[in-house]
C-alpha cells in the first residue's frame, strides 16, 4: 500500500495548453450543457434554448480558433501529454469542421420546410408517418400533412443538438489525435451520436430506424477492426504513439507480420468511416434512411474527420514504410472510384445517388492522401472543404422537393422541376456541376490539386483512372440536370417548399463557398499548405 501511495504521489497532471484546445473544450462543454437543458427545461422552451446554445457554441469556438491561429507557432503545439497535436493542418481541419457543422445545424434547426422539424417528437418504436404519440394525426402513407399548429404542439427531438455537438467534438479530437488510443476514443465519441441521430426521422420511421441499426452494426465491426489493429501495432512497436510506430518501422528487427496485419486492420476501420469502397456498404442505405439534415452532417463532417485521421496516420506512422502498402491503397482507391461511378449510374433515388457520388469522391480524396507530399496534404484538405460545402447545400435543396408523404427523392419526381421552381433547379444544377468537377466550381479546383499532387508523386496511371472515373460519374449528374430541364412535370408531381431562414442560410453559404473556392482559391490553398503535422 505504501508503495502504491508513493507512486501516486509521483504522478503529475499533464500540462495543458488551454489556448490551443479551447475550441475543442467549448464544443464538448456545450454538448454537456445541452444535456442539462434537455433534463431541466420544459419541452416548450427546449428548441429555442438548444438552437441558441448550439449556434453560439459554434461561433464562439470559431472566434477562439481564429484568435489562437493568429498567434499560433508555425511548428504547432502538443498538449495533454502529447496525445493532442494542434498544428497548422489541425487548425485548418477544425475551421472546416466548425463551418460545415454550422451549415448542418442550420438545416437541423429548420422547422418550416417540414412542419415541426425533420425529427420525430419523441422516441417511439412505432412506424408510420405521424403515429408518434397519442393524439397525433393518424393514417397511412396518404395521411394529410400535420398543420403548423399541431407540429408546434408535438415539437421535435431537441436532443439532436447536443448529440451533434458530441459528434463534432469527437471529430475535432479525431483529426488532432497523436496516438491510436486517443484516436479510437474519438472515433467512438463521434460515431455513437450519429448512430442515434440516423434513427430520428419524423417520416419514414422504419426506414430511418433500419438505417440506424445497419450503421451501428457495421460501425461496430469497423471499430473492432480498428482496435485489433491498434493491439497488433502496439505488439510491433511497443507503443501506440504515431511517432513511435514510425520509428519502429525503420529501426527494429521485429517481424513485419504484426506491422502489416495491424496496418491493414487499422486502415479498414478508417476507410469504413470515410465510406471508401469497398468498405462503403453502409453508405447508400444510411444516407437514404437518415433525416436529410443528419445525412448532410454525416456526408460533410464525417468525411473531413475520417480523411483528417487517415492523413495523420499515413503521414505520422507509415510514411517511411509507404512502399509496403502503397500498392494496396492504389487498389482501394481504384475500387472506390469505379464502384461510386458505375453504381451511381444505376440509382433512381437522389439521396442514394449522392451516396455513391461520395464513394467516388472518397476514391479521389484517397489519391491525394497517398501521394505523401506537401501538395497532396494541402490538396486533400482543400478538397475536403470544397466537397463539404457543396454537399451540405445539395442536401438542403433535396429537402425542399416534397409531396404529401414528405421528401420526393425518386428521380422520376424531379422531372420538369425547372418549370416548377427555376431558382431551386438552377441552384441544384450548379451544385451537381461542382460535384462533377466542372471549371469555375470548387470541385474542379479540388480534383485538379489532388491529381497534380499524384502526378508529382509519379502516380500517373492512378490519375488516368481517376479522370476516366470522373467522366463516367459526370453522366449521372448530367442525367438529373437533363431531367429537370428537358422533361415535362407530372400533373401530380411534387411541390417545392419555400425554405425557411435557416435552410436558406445553409444553402446560400454552401453555394457561395462552392463558387468562391472555384473562382478564387489561392488564399485557401495557401492556408491549407501552411505548416505540416507534428507528432
Amino acid at each position: 500500500m505504501t508503495t502504491f501511495l508513493s507512486q501516486v504521489e509521483r504522478l503529475q497532471a499533464p500540462e495543458i495548453e488551454y489556448s490551443a484546445v479551447w475550441p475543442l473544450l467549448v464544443v464538448l462543454g456545450a454538448a454537456c450543457a445541452g444535456v442539462l437543458v434537455e433534463a431541466f427545461l420544459p419541452k416548450t422552451a427546449r428548441w429555442g434554448a438548444q438552437v441558441a446554445l448550439t449556434l453560439v457554441t459554434l461561433v464562439g469556438a470559431g472566434v477562439l480558433l481564429i484568435g489562437y491561429a493568429s498567434d499560433a507557432p508555425e511548428q504547432g503545439r502538443t498538449t495533454f501529454s502529447g496525445t493532442i497535436s494542434v498544428d497548422q493542418p489541425t487548425i485548418f481541419l477544425w475551421a472546416t469542421l466548425l463551418l460545415l457543422a454550422l451549415g448542418a445545424v442550420l438545416l437541423i434547426a429548420d422547422r418550416s420546410v417540414e412542419p415541426g422539424g425533420a425529427f420525430m417528437p419523441e422516441a417511439s418504436p412505432t412506424g408510420g408517418i405521424y403515429r408518434d404519440r397519442p393524439g397525433a394525426p393518424q393514417g397511412g402513407p396518404g395521411a394529410a400533412l400535420m398543420t403548423r399548429e399541431q407540429a408546434s404542439r408535438f415539437g421535435m427531438q431537441t436532443e439532436v443538438f447536443p448529440l451533434t455537438l458530441f459528434a463534432l467534438g469527437g471529430m475535432m479530437t479525431f483529426v488532432a489525435a497523436n496516438d491510436l488510443l486517443t484516436m479510437f476514443i474519438a472515433l467512438e465519441v463521434l460515431s455513437l451520436p450519429l448512430y442515434l441521430m440516423c434513427g430520428l426521422a419524423r417520416r419514414r420511421r422504419l426506414l430511418s430506424q433500419e438505417a440506424a441499426v445497419k450503421y451501428f452494426l457495421l460501425g461496430a465491426f469497423a471499430s473492432a477492426f480498428f482496435l485489433y489493429g491498434v493491439a497488433l501495432l502496439y505488439g510491433y512497436a511497443g507503443s501506440v504513439k504515431l511517432a513511435d510506430i514510425a520509428t519502429a518501422t525503420t529501426a527494429t528487427d521485429r517481424s513485419d507480420t504484426l506491422l502489416y496485419a495491424g496496418f491493414g486492420l487499422l486502415v479498414v476501420g478508417l476507410l469504413f468511416k470515410a465510406s471508401v469502397g469497398p468498405f462503403h456498404a453502409w453508405t447508400p442505405d444510411v444516407y437514404q434512411g437518415s433525416p436529410t439534415p443528419v445525412t448532410a452532417f454525416m456526408a460533410a463532417c464525417t468525411k473531413v474527420a475520417a480523411f483528417g485521421g487517415i492523413l495523420r496516420v499515413l503521414y505520422g506512422a507509415f510514411e517511411r514504410s509507404s512502399w509496403e502498402w502503397e500498392g494496396v491503397l492504389w487498389g482501394v482507391a481504384i475500387a472506390s472510384m469505379v464502384i461510386g461511378a458505375v453504381l451511381g449510374l444505376t440509382q433512381t433515388d437522389v439521396k442514394r445517388m449522392i451516396a455513391y457520388s461520395s464513394v467516388a469522391h472518397a476514391g479521389f480524396l484517397l489519391v491525394g492522401a497517398i501521394s505523401l507530399n506537401d501538395q497532396g496534404l494541402s490538396g486533400t484538405m482543400f478538397y475536403l472543404m470544397a466537397y463539404g460545402f457543396t454537399t451540405i447545400a445539395a442536401f438542403g435543396v433535396v429537402s425542399l422537393v416534397r409531396n404529401a408523404d414528405g421528401e420526393a427523392t425518386h428521380l422520376s419526381q424531379w422531372a420538369g422541376l425547372a418549370k416548377r421552381s427555376p431558382v431551386v433547379a438552377g441552384v441544384f444544377t450548379f451544385l451537381l456541376l461542382a460535384l462533377a468537377g466542372l471549371p469555375l466550381t470548387s470541385g474542379f479546383v479540388g480534383k485538379f490539386v489532388v491529381f497534380a499532387a499524384a502526378v508529382e508523386a509519379d502516380m500517373v496511371p492512378l490519375v488516368v483512372i481517376a479522370l476516366v472515373a470522373s467522366a463516367v460519374a459526370a453522366f449521372f449528374y448530367l442525367r438529373v440536370i437533363v431531367l429537370m430541364y428537358f422533361s415535362e412535370p407530372a400533373a401530380d408531381g411534387p411541390a417545392v417548399s419555400v425554405p425557411g431562414a435557416f435552410t436558406t442560410m445553409a444553402i446560400t453559404m454552401g453555394v457561395l463557398f462552392t463558387l468562391v473556392l472555384g473562382v478564387w482559391p489561392p488564399k485557401v490553398l495557401e492556408w491549407a499548405g501552411t505548416g505540416a503535422f507534428i507528432f
